[in-house]
């Protein structure tokens, strides 16, 4: 079992930025691949970054160039660096941790105001 706990989210006006974190606990040996998800209201959850434990990187279109996942091992966390927010960035979002089977974080909202 893995347990995630995302934190971070908030309110900002557009153009800011912002930076969520995913602090990961349990069988952590087992995890490979570590990233973000989003949801927007009415909308299905969206991949945003993932990052396997070997570093490589893997963005949506939409946030190339603005956003950066990060990742540490020990103690294992994965970040989410958040820039020049659009008002179309406003979702909930959920850490994602793959070994044998998904786990999600319980999500951190993030609002950007126009």
């Amino acid at each position: 079992q893995v347990q995630l706990v995302d934190s971070g989210g908030g309110l900002v006006q557009a153009g800011r930025s912002l930076r969520l974190a995913c602090a990961a606990s349990g069988s952590i040996f087992s995890i490979n691949i570590m990233g973000w998800y989003r949801q927007a209201p009415g909308k299905q959850r969206e991949l945003v970054a993932t990052i396997t434990s070997g570093g490589s990187t893997n963005y949506a279109d939409s946030v190339k160039g603005r956003f950066t996942i990060s990742r540490d091992n020990a103690p294992t966390r994965v970040y989410l660096q958040m820039n020049s927010l659009t008002p179309e960035d406003t979702a909930v979002y959920y850490c994602n941790a793959v070994a044998r089977v998904a786990y999600w974080g319980q999500g951190t909202q993030v609002t950007v105001s126009s």
